[in-house]
């Protein structure tokens, strides 16, 4: 036995790799494949009120979209002449001698398909988010019963 080690073979109270002699065998090459790590997680709970704020800023953010590319597509649809060329056809047909008929144009101009394309935003908003704090809510019940989502996470080295 060696000075200062204890009785029984450890060293510092763990046991050697090499048994009771507290030896360690030296390392033979280098690892050619990379290891991968892999840890089973479960989803127990989602707390209502995170879901409730990354719902509200990911439905605002999807109502922005919205009211752009409804406004970027007004645009090209004017530019290329759809809104004359339907308009004229629809003031055709339900044109008479007394009127000249349907005014697509003016009903569907920039400012009001706007203001409709952004009401329409908001409401999705308001949907969005109270639909998924109740889908929160209803995962926490149903998790309760079946013991949530299982997941399985990899790490590479």
């Amino acid at each position: 036995q060696r000075p200062g080690q204890p009785a029984g073979g450890t060293l510092g109270g763990v046991q050697g790799v090499g048994g009771a002699q507290g030896t360690r065998k030296p390392r033979t090459g280098a690892r050619t494949t990379p290891r991968t790590r892999k840890a089973r997680l479960r989803v127990a709970k989602a707390d209502p009120w995170s879901v409730m704020k990354v719902s509200f800023l990911l439905s605002i953010a999807l109502g922005i979209c919205t009211v752009v590319a409804s406004a970027v597509l007004w645009m090209v649809m004017d530019a290329m002449g759809v809104f004359e060329t339907v308009g004229g056809t629809i003031s055709e047909a339900t044109g008479s001698n007394e009127s000249n008929g349907f005014d697509l144009q003016s009903f569907l101009s920039l400012p009001r398909v706007l203001i409709f394309t952004s009401v329409i935003a908001v409401i999705d908003v308001v949907l969005a988010t109270a639909l998924a704090t109740l889908g929160a809510f209803i995962y926490n019940l149903s998790a309760g019963f079946v013991g949530g989502v299982e997941l399985t996470l990899a790490e590479d080295e």
